[in-house]
């Protein structure tokens, strides 16, 4: 499964499965099928890009997000934290994606992260995160976690995470981009810290 998660740049995602699943698509360029669902986190620019969406989008992708996106989107599924949704063969749930000390990802915005069940392995996409303390009921095959420290998790704050959360495999995120804290060096750093925690994948960016 870890095989099938490509990562398209900071926190966009493509899960090549079937179903066929987005996780905040942003900057698009390549022509691709049409997504069954795009999963969106929050409302942030470049989490939340409708151009990239109506790229993807067909007849019968169904959106999912929160409240503020289907202010924008009103056609878009709204899960709330723990509420799950099926997807042919997965099942996506959302889970609380927030900041306790910053304000940029307040509890109150609702931000999601997910967990999707998917050919037996549940892979949990953090969103925008800090660490909290609804972490403890996750048990991933896969984790895909922020390490950019921009009002979410630091390295080291992600090394901990899997450290306490033990999955299998986990892929870093939000980094690699000019305009963002973190770098490739800090991926890096990212997987010497997790050491056999568990299996660090730092992916190449496609498009």
């Amino acid at each position: 499964m870890i095989d099938n998660i490509q990562w398209l740049g900071h926190g966009s995602f493509v899960i090549q499965s079937d179903p066929l699943i987005y996780i905040n698509p942003w900057r698009i360029t390549r022509k691709v099928f049409h997504p069954d669902a795009i999963l969106i986190g929050h409302e942030h620019h470049q989490h939340f890009s409708i151009p990239d969406i109506e790229k993807l989008r067909g007849a019968d992708t169904k959106i999912i997000g929160n409240t503020m996106i289907a202010n924008q989107l009103p056609e878009t599924t709204i899960l709330r934290h723990w509420n799950s949704i099926s997807i042919s063969k997965a099942s996506i749930k959302a889970v609380p994606a927030y900041s306790p000390n910053h304000p940029k990802h307040a509890l109150d915005a609702g931000g999601l992260g997910f967990v999707i069940s998917l050919n037996f392995y549940d892979i949990y996409y953090a969103g925008d995160t800090q660490t909290i303390p609804e972490m403890s009921r996750i048990h991933p095959d896969i984790a895909i976690l922020p390490i950019d420290g921009d009002g979410t998790l630091t390295v080291e704050e992600a090394a901990e995470v899997v450290h306490t959360m033990r999955p299998r495999w986990v892929i870093p995120s939000n980094w690699g981009y000019p305009s963002e804290g973190a770098t490739l060096i800090d991926a890096q750093r990212f997987k010497r810290l997790v050491g056999d925690s568990a299996t660090v994948i730092i992916p190449e960016q496609i498009r």
